[in-house]
């Protein structure tokens, strides 16, 4: 029997991508970001969650998508990679889909410059990009935030 891997599908501006639901701890409404001095520009500041406070990190810009003021209805998907955990700002959670690997593409196959994401799947008749939260953050912009989350 073939393993399943269980994503967590999020949105923005209408194109889907995932998480592997093991990096995600919950999704909340999105919440006010404290700007946070000398963190990378990826990071848009920081949010308490829970009495930590947990970098908010700009998906958008990683995407180079276009920048957009947070609305109301957008989410904050609370996950951790193996350092840190990390609020990702989101239009929406849609939900958690469960794909076999043999429906997953490796991204070396496909995009072999994006380092972050590690693959591809397909979810009706759309591509659904699977982030690695590891390579997320370029190793440069780990240790800017690690210098900033200790300084302040």
């Amino acid at each position: 029997m073939e393993a399943l891997r269980h994503l967590v599908v999020f949105t923005l501006d209408d194109r889907r991508y995932a998480l592997h639901l093991s990096a995600v701890e919950r999704v909340v409404p999105v919440v006010r970001i404290t700007q946070w001095p000398k963190a990378p520009p990826i990071v848009l500041g920081v949010v308490n969650i829970a009495g930590s406070l947990v970098p908010a990190v700009d998906v958008r810009k990683r995407f180079r998508l276009p920048e957009r003021e947070m609305r109301l209805g957008d989410h904050m998907i609370i996950a951790r990679n193996s350092r840190r955990p990390v609020a990702l700002i989101v239009d929406a959670a849609v939900g958690v889909i469960e794909r076999s690997e043999s429906e997953i593409t490796a991204a070396a196959k496909i995009l072999p410059a994006a380092d972050y994401i590690e693959g591809v799947a397909k979810v009706d008749d759309d591509l659904v990009l699977i982030h690695d939260l590891d390579t997320f953050l370029t190793p440069l912009e780990e240790r800017e935030l690690e210098q900033a989350m200790t300084l302040n």
